[in-house]
């Protein structure tokens, strides 16, 4: 197991360290929603295919890859001069080295409020700094991710194109934004606008087509009506209970459920 390198906002790594269900053996990982890629590092398999959208994501783990060393020599740079005044110059700079771009994005993700990934309607990045200090980490360890992310094919694609590939012998992780079909809280309404309820429906239909063509899938996503009787005759449901850590206000976090859906499997464990 490899400490993830990013934080992302509904990231799965109280999942990865509780254990979810998985097949007892398979050829291939695929993960759609790569994000911080908390079960991939968990599980560390010996062949992966990752993907995301978002492609300044998708560069940084392609140079987290290919050049960790050069990644990490540039985020000492960034650990040395760090301070208000360097975020936000980084903020807006757009670099045209991809590892300059690689490197900026993880210092960003590192420093900015609560590890958030957000862009205006340009595209450009605009979370406010954080609270952190640190760019670089005593656990930090790139040379033993970049050898995990080796074993990868990481592309930047819509989820369909990676979950249409998906077959016997393969094991699927989706971890989606969450969105309901009745919006019930700002999280779920911010992530409508990333990923709606005809993605949903998109998903819901793809997963279909791997699941027929015999591929083991797990998928986590709201506990919300709409969403069990999306995934009804099609997967084994879970509720999986845990922290709620998004709210701003600490009096409204506390104990919550998240839905898991499994298909494939033999015997889903909680």
């Amino acid at each position: 197991m490899i400490e993830p390198f990013l934080k992302w906002a509904g990231g799965k790594r109280w999942l990865a360290a509780r254990g979810l269900p998985q097949p007892a053996h398979f050829d291939r990982y695929i993960e759609p929603f790569l994000g911080g890629a908390a079960v991939f590092f968990s599980i560390l398999p010996s062949r992966a295919l990752l993907s995301d959208l978002n492609q300044e994501l998708i560069d940084l783990y392609r140079v987290m890859r290919d050049h960790p060393l050069r990644l990490t020599r540039i985020l000492q740079v960034h650990h040395a001069l760090h301070c208000k005044d360097h975020y936000y110059v980084m903020r807006a700079w757009q670099p045209e080295c991809l590892i300059e771009r690689a490197a900026r994005t993880l210092y960003l993700n590192r420093t900015c409020w609560n590890g958030l990934y957000r862009v205006n309607q340009k595209g450009e990045f605009n979370v406010p700094i954080g609270t952190k200090s640190s760019v670089l980490f005593d656990s930090d360890d790139f040379e033993k991710v970049a050898k995990a992310l080796s074993k990868a094919e990481i592309r930047c694609c819509d989820f369909s194109d990676t979950i249409e590939e998906a077959g016997m012998g393969d094991f699927v992780f989706v971890d989606p934004p969450y969105t309901a079909k009745h919006n019930l809280n700002g999280f779920l309404k911010y992530n409508e606008k990333m990923f709606s309820w005809t993605d949903q429906l998109r998903l819901r239909d793809s997963l279909g087509g791997a699941i027929t063509r015999g591929a083991a899938v797990v998928v986590t996503n709201a506990d919300h009506e709409s969403v069990r009787e999306l995934y009804e005759g099609l997967a084994c449901y879970i509720s999986v209970a845990r922290a709620s850590i998004l709210a701003a206000d600490a009096h409204r976090r506390g104990p919550t459920t998240e839905a898991m859906f499994v298909a494939n499997i033999s015997q889903p464990r909680e």
